[in-house]
């Protein structure tokens, strides 16, 4: 890749990518049957265009208001994600508690991270990691 710079260099594309697919496993591998179509494709889609967002914004971050408008976004469907984690967990649809707690704290980071990102490109810092 050399000194190319690309989405896939960003801490929290890196962080996105890893919780969608650890979600992904999640409620292919936990979920009843009967959760995989409903809160199981609604927390996957959420998940999924937390990463997608992200990388439609570094697409466009030569524009910062449209850069902060996307990761805006992005962190929205973070925080949705962290909500649907909440509901399989409440309704009792997602038993195991170590993986929960787990999954809530990667996404609860990545939220940090988000927030701390969209700071920084508001402020200028453009080669903030």
């Amino acid at each position: 890749m050399g000194g190319y710079m690309s989405y896939q260099n960003l801490d929290i594309w890196q962080l996105a990518k890893q919780s969608s697919i650890e979600i992904h496993t999640m409620t292919l591998n936990t979920l009843p049957k009967f959760e995989l179509y409903e809160q199981g494709s609604q927390i996957r889609r959420s998940s999924k265009s937390v990463r997608s967002t992200i990388v439609e914004g570094y697409g466009r971050r030569e524009y910062k208001q449209d850069f902060v408008l996307r990761l805006t976004y992005a962190l929205a469907s973070n925080d949705e994600t962290i909500d649907h984690l909440d509901t399989l967990r409440e309704t009792g649809t997602l038993t195991d508690e170590t993986l929960y707690a787990s999954l809530h704290e990667n996404l609860t980071h990545l939220g940090k991270k988000l927030n701390l990102f969209i700071q920084a490109v508001r402020q200028g810092h453009r080669s903030s990691k």
